[in-house]
């Protein structure tokens, strides 16, 4: 599976504000074909803000956010998905049926359910996947049998089966063990340049971002008015295209 996936991102003299509060201000950003951009920056300059604008459960105040030159859609959409630190599985779905749920409600709104032809071409699907994330002998176990790393396994496959143009990363390894999380790095460059996705990954750990991206921004407030904190917001004070991991992946 995989496929081409190829899209662009373009940001625009984008504001973001929540009554008085400015959180973000005049962003300006060009995201190129299989980017992989991790930002950084302090506790509530607006990187998961940020996120929720791409993925369309926020919509700027002013400025333009394009997905391939077209206005960003204000709802979220199959050509976007993300992964949060804290798993999003249902418990009483198996780890097959978790992962085949996305496909189902996109392929039969209605019921939530495929049938005959349409559902073989579902487990085609899923299958190969739960292969690439090391989880095809647990297909019939339940999200509470599973260590934390691999209910990760399974909310980055939720993500990635219906095949996003782009795939949002909000501290997704956050609560991980370092072993594990070494491991969750390899699983999700993979599938990066297995399906030629754009990443957008929020994370703290500065490292991380550096091993992972190929591009790195960071978010932080240029105006500070100690007598009206709220009044200025956060926008990107560095943009720095990174080498490695792409010409190895």
């Amino acid at each position: 599976m995989g496929g081409c996936q190829l899209t662009q991102v373009t940001v625009k003299h984008l504001w973001k504000e929540f009554g008085n509060q400015v959180v973000l201000e005049n962003v300006n950003l060009h995201v190129g074909d299989h980017e992989f951009v991790t930002i950084v920056g302090a506790s509530g300059c607006g990187k998961t803000t940020f996120l929720k604008m791409l993925l369309g459960v926020e919509s700027p105040s002013r400025g333009q956010f394009l997905i391939d030159g077209e206005t960003l859609p204000t709802e979220p959409g199959p050509d976007r998905g993300i992964v949060f630190q804290r798993y999003s599985l249902f418990p009483h779905l198996t780890v097959l049926e978790n992962l085949l749920l996305g496909l189902e409600l996109r392929g039969a709104p209605l019921f939530g359910r495929l049938f005959g032809a349409r559902r073989r071409e579902a487990l085609d699907k899923a299958h190969p996947l739960l292969e690439a994330v090391g989880l095809s002998s647990a297909a019939d176990k339940y999200p509470t049998q599973l260590s934390g790393g691999m209910q990760q396994r399974l909310s980055i496959a939720q993500s990635v089966i219906c095949e996003p143009k782009i795939l949002l990363l909000d501290e997704p390894f956050g609560a991980l063990d370092p072993g594990i999380t070494a491991d969750m790095h390899t699983l999700i460059l993979k599938l990066w340049n297995m399906h030629k996705m754009t990443i957008f990954m929020v994370t703290h750990d500065l490292k991380e971002s550096f091993d992972l991206g190929t591009r790195l921004l960071v978010f932080d407030k240029v105006r500070v008015d100690p007598q009206s904190p709220e009044a200025f917001g956060a926008t990107i004070t560095f943009n720095i295209p990174l080498k490695g991991h792409r010409d190895a992946a």
